[in-house]
Order: structure tokens, then sequence, then C-alpha cells
């Protein structure tokens, strides 16, 4: 009789041990899943701070090529205001320029034409550059006034080059940054 119970309280230990076993089979697993999740996660975090890096470094470029583009607007400024001082200081009457003969004027219908911003300033600029050649007096060589309009056209195409890159590395940093 003692062998059958001890037998009974056995098996019972034995039923006990095995629905503890498949409880702590169902919390390891949970555990695994928990741990691939988390691995995945360290992975797509890792690749986040790849992209933040990226956008890090194309921020830096885009910062000088910021200061360079002050530098050259502030030289245009600078060469601006050279260009008023000699303008200033000229006579108010212009070289007389040699006649020529009146050309024949054309009407035609056409629809108006619209001027941007970047047309008339280059009309500006253009009809400056004649004054300033046109006053010049005999004795100066119109040299600097070509390397003034030279460096005018040369700073205006920088420029635009320092914009179109800043434009760029913009577009690039906001979707890097929209991407994570």
């Amino acid at each position: 009789m003692t062998g059958m119970i001890l037998d009974g309280v056995l098996m019972l230990l034995l039923v006990a041990a095995l629905g503890y076993g498949v409880r702590l089979e169902k919390k390891l697993s949970a555990l695994r899943a928990g741990q691939q999740a988390f691995a995945t996660a360290v992975t797509e975090l890792n690749a986040a701070a790849g992209r933040a890096e990226a956008a890090l470094a194309s921020l830096r470029a885009s910062g000088q090529e910021t200061d360079l583009l002050h530098d050259r607007i502030v030289k245009a400024r600078e060469v601006k205001a050279q260009l008023e001082a000699l303008i200033a200081r000229a006579p108010d009457t212009p070289r007389a320029a040699p006649q020529e003969a009146p050309k024949p004027v054309l009407v035609a219908t056409r629809a108006p034409v619209a001027v941007t911003a970047e047309d008339e300033r280059a009309l500006r600029m253009a009809a400056l550059a004649e004054r300033i050649q046109g006053m010049a007096p005999a004795t100066r060589a119109p040299a600097p006034v070509a390397a003034i309009l030279g460096a005018l056209t040369a700073g205006r195409t920088a420029n635009q080059a320092a914009k179109q890159s800043l434009n760029q590395s913009r577009c690039n940093l906001d979707e890097d940054l929209f991407a994570a």
C-alpha cells in the first residue's frame, strides 16, 4: 500500500513537472522571439545612424558652401560699391560715340514678353558697363573695366553653381532625415 501511495505522489509530481516544463517552454519561445525583434531593431538603428552620419557630412559640406557663397556675396558688394564710386566720380557727359546709320524700324505685332528679374538685372549691368566704358577718359585703359565686368559675371556664375549645390544638399538632407 505504501508503494502505491508513493507511486501516486510520484505521478502527481511528474504531472506537475510536465506542466511547469510546458509553461517554461512558452516563456522561453517568447523570449527568443523578443531577442530576434531586438536584433532587427538594432540593425535598423545602425542603418539609421549611418544615414544620419551621411546627412551630417552633407550638412557640413553645405555649411562650407554657404560660407563660400557668403564670401562671394561680400566681394560682389565691394565690387558694386567700387563701381558706384567710379560712376559717381565720372563726368556727366559721355564721350561722343561714332554715329551709326539709323536702323529701319519694323513694326510687328507680338505678344508682350515677360521680363524676369534676371533679364532685367542683366540689361541693367550691360547698360552700366556701356556707361562705364563710355565715360572712361581716353588716358585710362579699358582693361580695369573689363576685369570688373569679368569678375561680376564670374561671381554670378559661381553664385549660381553654389546655390544649385546648396539646394541639392538641402534636398538630400531632407530625404535622409525623413527616410529615417
